[in-house]
């Protein structure tokens, strides 16, 4: 018995007529998110970084040669707004890690590039941060593994439809 069941009993001691299995899943989705997330902030901070340090960092690397975006790109791809982009890229750019240039073609907009610091400390990290969810998920087998993954992915669309 988790702290989920815990406030699903008394959910349905008070009030019988509702069904709060929905309740239980998201409330341990919203549980297991911050269970995952301190370790996973933990290894970042070895490396001086945060979350969102890391998420910037990451897609530039993962975006492929020559691991370089415009702030568009990166505002689409990391999901946050311009001014939170910007204040990512100006603390990055601070750090070494980043450079802006003016994107040529689009003088209005920059293209925002690792630098070698960058690129050989996201590759240092990125590794650690795998070692990390994998020691998360040791309890797993990978049967279970592969059914929690495409439940989650079932649910995410589910979620996410118009």
């Amino acid at each position: 018995m988790d702290h989920v069941d815990f406030i699903l009993g008394q959910w349905r001691q008070e009030r019988p007529d509702l069904d709060v299995r929905a309740m239980g899943v998201i409330g341990r989705v919203g549980h297991l998110y911050f269970a995952y997330m301190k370790p996973m902030e933990q290894t970042f901070a070895r490396f001086g970084l945060n979350a969102a340090k890391f998420d910037v960092l990451a897609t530039l690397r993962r975006a492929g040669a020559p691991h370089c975006l415009s702030a568009g790109a990166l505002m689409k791809a990391t999901m946050v707004a311009s001014g939170t982009m910007t204040n990512r890229i100006d603390r990055l750019e601070a750090d070494g890690l980043v450079s802006r240039s003016t994107n040529p073609e689009d003088s209005r907009s920059f293209l925002i590039a690792l630098t070698d610091k960058g690129f050989a400390l996201i590759d240092e990290v990125v590794e650690a941060h795998v070692a990390t969810q994998a020691s998360l998920l040791e309890g797993l087998t990978d049967d279970e593994i592969s059914q929690l993954t495409n439940l989650l992915s079932k649910a995410l669309k589910v979620a996410q439809k118009p």
